[in-house]
């Protein structure tokens, strides 16, 4: 007879994060109103690929935002930026190798420096699957979703735009890698306008919850710090891996709400999930230092939503 396996049982906290409940309470503690609501959508479209994925056009959407060299440290360890954001849907040459970054939103500094874009950009391993014949081509153009709290805005402007340069570059299906909070939200509002054109989704994200309350067809959930859902830094393994889970859910997903968890781990210890936005570790002093830092970072955003028009 077999001995069983003996496996130790893990930490009670060893779960996804749960952002919505941890963005919730750390407001409140810094003194603003009513908590923020989420988008929730009951009723999903879901596009099934229309052909084999070895002769997909596989487009990227990022909420990374272009590197501005006017607009203060944007480098890796960076502490938030407000001045980094950028307020309107770009699409920019898949062929090159543009320089963008995660500063400018609420991604996990803690515990990763963002010093690694292949971690939050698969860029370079969609280029490496379409090589190894994994997906037919990758689309010609890479997307870029504004991070915004307002659902009106993402749904009326900013995800009818990604749709539009979608079909004008006939591209098949879309990968989308969100970082921080609200961008697994505006991403998610994205994949469902994409999927109602017939362009099959997956979501690539680290916030599960919110993109399970959102709704989406198809996530790849990585139980990595936000800022890394496209797998672990300077790791190409990790990061070829990631994404072929995500194609191979893109072919798989039976129907809409579907989510693959990674195996991957980011640590052996999981502590590191106690320390995202959990006001049960933070004191007075830094609570109040992070209320005059976020007064300056929505002025400094508002000033520039004013500029773009």
């Amino acid at each position: 007879m077999k001995q069983l396996q003996e496996f130790s049982a893990a930490a009670d906290f060893d779960v996804p994060v749960p952002y919505m409940q941890r963005v919730r309470a750390y407001y409140q503690a810094l003194g603003y109103g009513a908590p923020y609501r989420w988008a929730h959508q009951l009723e999903l479209p879901f596009a099934p690929l229309a052909r084999r994925l070895a002769e997909c056009r596989v487009g990227l959407v990022t909420t990374a935002a272009p590197y501005k060299p006017d607009a203060g440290d944007q480098g890796p360890g960076a502490p938030y930026n407000a001045d980094a954001k950028f307020y309107s849907v770009y699409a920019i040459d898949s062929s090159d190798d543009h320089d963008l970054r995660i500063s400018h939103v609420a991604i996990d500094r803690q515990h990763t420096r963002a010093d690694d874009p292949g971690s939050w950009l698969p860029l370079q391993a969609l280029r490496r699957a379409t090589a190894a014949g994994l997906i037919g081509e990758l689309g010609p153009r890479i997307y870029g979703a504004p991070t915004n709290r307002s659902q009106r805005r993402t749904s009326d402007v900013d995800a009818p735009a990604i749709v539009a340069a979608c079909q004008a570059d006939r591209v098949d299906a879309a990968v989308l890698v969100p970082n921080c909070p609200v961008c697994h939200q505006t991403v998610a509002l994205v994949a469902s306008q994409l999927e109602a054109a017939g362009i099959a989704t997956v979501v690539m994200g680290c916030a599960k919850d919110i993109v399970e309350h959102v709704g989406v067809p198809r996530l790849l959930f990585s139980d990595f710090p936000l800022g890394n859902a496209a797998g672990r830094p300077h790791d190409r393994a990790s990061q070829d891996f990631t994404l072929g889970l995500a194609l191979r859910l893109l072919e798989a997903a039976p129907a809409p709400r579907t989510t693959v968890q990674s195996p991957l781990r980011w640590s052996s210890d999981p502590a590191w999930k106690l320390d995202y936005c959990n006001v049960d570790r933070l004191p007075a002093d830094e609570l109040a230092r992070r209320r005059a830092e976020f007064d300056q970072g929505k002025a400094s955003a508002k000033a520039l939503r004013d500029d773009a028009g």
